[in-house]
């Protein structure tokens, strides 16, 4: 079953090529083929020359315009050429017939013309069963597409093809009418059998036939959502020509059309449009004066005021950003240092993100840090400070007292009044979609029967939920992924553990007074001035009185009363320029009496001597460090333990804690068990209307303990701070700085703390450092060595007759150093 026409057994010579692009010829078939291109235009002058027999071959690259040998395929067609004609433009047209199927054995390029030594490529039927099956089937198929148009297949071609009975002439035929790929169609022409020459062709015409049913599908659902459209826009006319004969206005229309406008160019995600347009619509079939209108508008309104898409481009620029900060504020290392590691991540994932590595959305995700310290000292201001240096937007809402879920989940509009939670309403305000958010106050929340505002905080502030945060007032997901959430807390403990733990925590310190100083001096006086209208060269003041307004009139971890004070001063300076007083004034220690009255606070100060029965402590607050004195007697009587001074149960259980250690070290110490038995012991903490708590105090309740039972005094200069254990060893304590800063300001020299607490020794200033004794102590004997005039060698001379006392430690050889 043959199918080339006239196949001749061999060929002797080598045929001049002709190189075609974007179709491959078949044999039998009578072609016009047009040559623009020198290497065609030779070939065909060759094959004119010889005997009219030319080899057309398909390129494998149609954009190649100088194909070589490389560039052509290994099967082609060999055709007669009929007629040909020159164009005056030099190309050449020409008619040829197509002979038969030939395998190239050799491509050659002499003088600008390809030629091939060619044999002829022999296809066998293959089996007849399948070869029959597949005529068949490919015949159907052909029908079927010639039936629903046949992709632009004019009739006379599609009817000539169907009256093909030869098997192999109708597979080239369908392949070469039919718009298929060059690949595909030269892969029919390289079929090794009849019979794969026709599945091959039932395959490209069988996925044709898939490509046209999906293009009539799509053709009829484009038909169908045009026609709906269409009647949507018709009936909606209708409505509002009858909503407009019944109020005479086209005011409603148009509020509707500006909303759709709105809507559409916010870019809305799809179930947030979805949401848009069902209310839109239902707003469209009311009266625009009934009262769901009116909610329904201002729902809209809301809608097309949030920041669905706009966002604040980051300022990357670390080096700028810490410079702003460092303008801002004065010492907040830890807070700063976070800052700019947040923006040098932002830069590297920018980077990697613009190079196609990372997700887009996973470089905008925000941190949620809470900024917890006393009040006064910058936590809010830092958050501002914040938003300036990446060049965010800034917002700012207080929990304080929030008692109702809805203030963060907003109310649901069933609900006459109701209206977005502060949350989406500070969005609102920012008008970016990844402000700076700051939520005031965090650990003042309530709960009440409305719900607990601090549950509905965690979808807010939990990374894996808030890039769909759905408000009761919306009903639609809200992204919240890119927001900076910045909480502020006084106190940790009241924030209740699920929601503290989807935050960062930074601790903030009290301020020092070195701090305050210059504070102070860079902005809190320079505001005050500008504000209370005087020039800086109006009104100084000395820095010994800027301290002593900051030890005596003020007693805070921030600088807020500080500034109030400043500005009292400030403004009484005013006053006298104003007056015409003075030109200028000047404040002094000795003057500042005169403007602010007789000082607030006394810091407490070293003892005079050396007391028996009288030991420094230390104590921090939330308004800083300073020092307290352990004062124990021992007098006959009955035997009894009083503890005064308004001791908490810790520091009571330290006071026994102790005794105890005092009774069981005994014959140590030289102390008689008689005193033990027959004596009141009464340990006093002044100052007796302060409340006291805590286990800090515990070194210093034992060296006053064992001073007043063995008689030795102890060292005036000397403060302590450290919890104490039954058998003598000290524990680690809290707010080490602090109260070393306490202990500096009250003249003490040296400062007993526990060795544990060493790795806090790097937050003491290296002045800090100088000016003071510091020591590091294990167990309450090196305490004592340190504390006790002439250190344990007083206490080894108590003991009893013919016992040793406690070797000398490293501790009391410091002490006697010191002491030197």
């Amino acid at each position: 079953m043959a199918d080339d026409a006239s196949t001749p057994t061999a060929f002797e010579h080598p045929i001049p090529v002709c190189p075609v692009r974007g179709s491959v010829l078949f044999p039998t078939m009578v072609m016009p083929i047009d040559a623009g291109r020198q290497v065609s235009i030779r070939a065909i002058n060759a094959a004119l020359d010889r005997d009219r027999t030319i080899l057309i071959v398909s390129q494998r690259d149609r954009d190649v315009e100088e194909p070589g040998p490389n560039d052509l395929y290994d099967v082609g067609t060999a055709c007669h050429i009929m007629r040909m004609k020159k164009n005056p433009d030099g190309s050449i047209q020409m008619l040829v017939r197509a002979v038969a199927r030939v395998q190239v054995d050799e491509y050659t390029a002499d003088g600008g013309v390809i030629e091939a030594d060619v044999h002829p490529y022999e296809v066998p039927d293959g089996d007849a069963v399948l070869l029959e099956a597949a005529f068949r089937e490919l015949k159907e198929k052909f029908s079927d597409l010639v039936e629903h148009g046949g992709r632009g297949l004019q009739a006379e071609v599609a009817q000539f093809v169907l009256n093909l009975e030869d098997p192999g002439q109708f597979a080239d035929y369908v392949a070469y009418h039919l718009d298929f790929k060059v690949g595909d169609k030269q892969a029919v022409l390289e079929a090794a059998s009849v019979a794969e020459r026709l599945k091959k062709a039932l395959v490209l015409l069988d996925t044709e036939l898939e490509l046209q049913e999906t293009q009539r599908r799509l053709q009829r659902e484009v038909k169908d959502e045009i026609d709906r459209n269409q009647r949507e826009y018709f009936l909606r006319e209708q409505i509002k020509a009858l909503q407009k004969e019944l109020s005479g206005s086209d005011d409603e229309e148009d509020e509707i059309e500006a909303f759709r406008e709105k809507l559409e160019a916010l870019g809305l995600p799809e179930a947030v449009m979805k949401e848009a347009n069902r209310e839109l619509n239902r707003m469209s079939r009311m009266h625009p004066d009934s009262a769901e209108a009116s909610v329904i508008r201002t729902y809209l309104t809301t809608l097309t005021e949030l920041p669905w898409s706009v966002r604040s481009e980051d300022k990357l620029d670390v080096e700028t950003a810490a410079q702003v900060l460092d303008e801002d504020h004065y010492g907040l290392e830890k807070v700063k240092d976070r800052v700019l590691e947040y923006l040098a991540v932002r830069k590297l994932k920018s980077e990697r993100a613009a190079k196609g590595e990372l997700d887009p959305s996973e470089v905008r995700k925000g941190p949620i840090l809470l900024f917890a310290g006393p009040p006064g000292v910058g936590k809010t201001s830092i958050a501002k400070s914040i938003a300036k240096a990446i060049g965010r937007e800034y917002v700012r809402i207080s929990l304080g007292g929030a008692r109702d879920e809805s203030d963060i989940r907003g109310h649901r509009r069933t609900y006459i009044g109701s209206m977005p939670g502060r949350i989406i309403q500070g969005i609102r305000q920012a008008g970016t979609k990844n402000p700076v958010f700051l939520l005031d106050e965090v650990d003042k929340l309530g709960v009440s029967f409305q719900g607990d505002p601090s549950s509905a905080l965690l979808e807010v502030l939990d990374p894996a939920q808030n890039n769909s945060f759905v408000d009761h007032y919306l009903g639609v997901p809200f992204d919240l992924s890119e927001v900076l959430f910045i909480a502020t807390a006084n106190y940790v403990q009241q924030i209740p553990e699920a929601l503290y733990d989807r935050m960062e925590p930074i601790e903030f310190a009290s301020y020092v007074e070195l701090e305050k100083q210059e504070i102070a001096k860079r902005y809190l006086l320079p505001r005050q001035l500008t504000e209370n209208g005087l020039k800086p060269n109006q009104f100084t003041i000395t820095d010994g009185a800027l301290g002593r307004v900051i030890s005596a009139y003020t007693r805070e971890a921030g600088v807020r009363q500080l500034e109030r004070t400043l500005g009292t001063l400030v403004r009484k300076a005013a006053r006298k320029v104003a007056d015409g007083d003075a030109k200028r004034v000047r404040l002094t220690e000795r003057s500042l009496e005169g403007y602010l009255g007789a000082e607030r606070f006394t810091p407490e100060a070293e003892n005079e001597e050396d007391l028996v029965g009288v030991a420094t402590g230390m104590y921090y607050t939330p308004v800083g460090g300073d020092i307290l004195f352990v004062e124990t007697s021992v007098t006959p009587g009955k035997s009894g333990f009083v503890l005064t001074g308004q001791l908490g149960d810790v520091m009571k259980e330290s006071a026994r804690a102790a005794l105890t250690y005092a009774k069981a070290n005994a014959e140590r110490f030289g102390i008689p068990h008689e005193t033990l038995e027959e004596s009141e012991i009464h340990i006093h903490v002044p100052s007796g209307g302060t409340p006291k708590e805590g286990p800090s105090a515990g070194i210093a309740l034992a060296t006053s303990l064992i001073s007043a039972l063995t008689g030795v005094p102890v060292r005036r200069d000397v403060a302590m701070t450290g919890e104490v254990t039954l058998r003598g060893r000290v524990l680690p304590i809290g707010g080490l700085r602090e109260k070393i800063l306490g202990a500096k300001r009250a003249g003490i020299r040296h400062v007993i703390f526990p060795a544990k607490n060493q790795a806090d020794m790097k937050d003491i200033a290296a002045p800090m450092k100088k000016a003071l004794s510091l020591h590091d102590v294990e167990d309450l004997d090196q305490v004592l060595d340190l504390a006790l005039v002439g250190g344990l060698a007083a206490l080894e001379h108590k003991g009893p007759s013919g016992k040793r006392g406690p070797r000398r430690t490293k501790a009391k050889a410091a002490a006697a150093a010191a002491q030197a």
